[in-house]
């Protein structure tokens, strides 16, 4: 499934990309006036192979979930059972991203992916809203690895976490969905990705990590500690994404790689959320350089390594609102921009239809 989604992202569609430059200079409107948006429209343009690109909706969060060895090495005060309590909180509708994805009309999916201890209410046989949330079962193992003692992963697991990935996004598409929204719970899951950015965008450990809930500067340097003894010990090519992913990853993050692969495949964008999406994102791209094309960066997380990861990429972040949640609440607050960059294509005059002159 993997090789086979690689094999299907092809590049940007030129023509429909110069008929969307073409038609934003007829609009009435002065050229360029619209800033980031015309150039995201014309993006979307080319993922699609069409202008106008059909509108962005509707939205659908994929919040994948996952624990990780690490966390035996102090690198967050919070108890690794949170992750399984916040999954309940996002099942009961009472987080961050619901209140955001109600607002913006959005669906949310919970993949557990790799979550270590029980998740509360799980087993009941029917949702709270059966309209609401759903949970995907697709539990790969409990929990990671500590990547400063050994390989997070198998390369088997980590593929079995990016094929999943690859599967809930063709669920979602083939239900419907416009555009895919990353999202994300781990506790302790910005030290793998600090040590994912620093692997594929080859920067300082220290550069690449930040404080993810707040730690305290005893914690923080123990956190670049970590990411620093994990990249020594396996020594990540980044020509060799999966390895990558199998040595440092977590297996949320190797599931939206997958997310991120099997939307480009299938020419659907995907709105990415803070610095757990940044650093899956890279790996998605060194698996295939064209998938960039399918990603939009909603908004410029206040942990360093997401800035790095983003230069990377080349993608300029649409909103700075200084957010460091995760959740896909960043994308979600960025989702009305990536609509109207798309609707002007559809709904604005052009100077001749208008009957308006132009200079």
């Amino acid at each position: 499934m993997l090789e086979s989604t690689v094999a299907a992202i092809r590049p940007l569609d030129e023509a429909a990309m110069a008929a969307a430059r073409e038609l934003q200079g007829r609009l009435t409107k002065p050229a360029g006036s619209l800033g980031a948006l015309e150039p995201l429209s014309v993006r979307l343009a080319g993922l699609a192979g069409a202008c106008p690109p059909p509108l962005p909706e509707p939205a659908a969060v994929a919040i994948f979930a996952g624990d990780h060895g690490v966390h035996a090495q102090g690198v967050t005060p919070w108890p690794q059972e949170v992750t399984a309590q916040m999954i309940a909180n996002f099942l009961a509708g009472g987080a961050v991203v619901n209140a955001f994805a109600r607002q913006a009309g959005a669906s949310v999916t919970v993949v557990d992916v790799g979550v270590a201890t029980p998740i509360p209410g799980a087993d009941s046989e029917e949702p709270a809203d059966p309209a609401g949330p759903r949970l995907v079962a697709a539990n790969v193992r409990p929990g990671t690895r500590d990547m400063t003692v050994t390989a997070a992963l198998t390369r088997d697991e980590a593929r079995a976490a990016v094929e999943t990935g690859i599967r809930v996004a063709g669920e979602l598409i083939d239900a419907g969905a416009g555009i895919l929204l990353t999202g994300d719970m781990g506790i302790g899951n910005t030290t793998p990705s600090a040590t994912l950015i620093a692997a594929f965008a080859r920067v300082d450990a220290e550069a690449a990590t930040g404080r993810g809930t707040g730690v305290d500067d005893e914690t923080y340097a123990r956190k670049v500690s970590v990411v620093r003894a994990a990249l020594a010990r396996h020594e990540p090519d980044p020509a060799d994404p999966l390895g990558v992913l199998a040595a440092v990853g977590g297996l949320e993050h190797a599931a939206l790689v997958g997310l991120i692969l099997g939307a480009a495949a299938r020419r659907v964008p995907v709105l990415l959320d803070g610095v757990i999406a940044v650093s899956a994102a890279l790996a998605a791209a060194a698996f295939a350089p064209d998938a960039v094309g399918a990603m939009v960066a909603g908004h410029r997380s206040a942990e360093p390594g997401a800035t790095a990861a983003l230069r990377h990429l080349g993608l300029e972040p649409l909103i700075d609102l200084g957010l460091r949640l995760g959740e896909g609440t960043g994308a979600l607050l960025a989702l009305p921009v990536v609509t109207g960059a798309v609707r002007v294509l559809h709904e604005v005059a052009t100077f001749d239809s208008a009957g308006v002159a132009e200079k």
